[in-house]
C-alpha cells in the first residue's frame, strides 16, 4: 500500500463529509450496562455519549478523549497522539469482547515522517478471547471493531 500524506486525508475527510462510525451506545439518558462504565461512545445521532452509574450521558468535554471505548461491529474511527486532540492514547490496550462470538479487530495506522503516514497494522482477536495490543506512540487513527470494549492497560 502507498504512503498517504496527512493533508490528502486531511482534505478527503473534509471533502467528503467522512462521518465517524457510530458504536452501539444509545441516546442519552437509555441504560448502558455496568460492564462498560466510564467507557465513551457514540451514539446513534453521532453525539459523542458515556457511561455513568448505568446510564448513557452526553460526553460533556471539549474533546472526547478517554482510557475505555466502546465499539460494535460496524466500528468506530479514532486519532491518537499522530494529531493534535488525540482520542486514544498509545501504550498497551485490550478489547475485551461483549458477545462470546464477537471478534475484536483494531487497524491502526501511523505517522511515518512529517505529513505521512505509513501502511496499516492490524491486530485481530479470536471469537470470544480478549484482544491484547500495542497503540503505537504516533498512531494516526485507528478503527476499531466488533461488540468489545477497549481500555488501556
Amino acid at each position: 500500500m502507498k504512503r498517504t500524506t496527512l493533508a490528502v486525508l486531511a482534505v478527503g475527510a473534509a471533502v467528503l463529509g467522512a462521518p465517524t462510525a457510530v458504536a452501539h451506545a444509545a441516546p442519552p439518558g437509555t441504560p448502558c450496562p455496568p460492564a462498560v462504565d466510564r467507557a465513551l461512545a457514540h451514539a446513534p445521532d453521532g453525539a459523542v455519549v458515556q457511561c455513568s452509574s448505568g446510564r448513557w450521558e452526553a460526553y460533556g468535554g471539549p474533546y472526547p478523549h478517554s482510557d475505555r471505548w466502546l465499539s460494535d461491529e460496524d466500528g468506530l474511527d479514532l486519532h491518537g497522539q499522530g494529531m493534535r486532540n488525540p482520542e486514544m492514547m498509545s501504550g498497551p490496550w485490550t478489547g475485551i469482547p461483549q458477545d462470546p462470538a464477537t471478534r475484536c479487530r483494531a487497524e491502526q495506522t501511523a505517522v511515518v515522517s512529517a505529513g505521512e503516514v505509513g501502511p496499516p497494522q492490524v491486530a485481530e482477536g479470536e471469537p470470544g478471547q480478549p484482544l491484547r495490543f500495542e497503540v503505537l506512540p504516533v498512531m494516526f487513527s485507528i478503527h476499531l471493531s466488533g461488540d468489545c470494549l477497549w481500555q488501556a492497560n
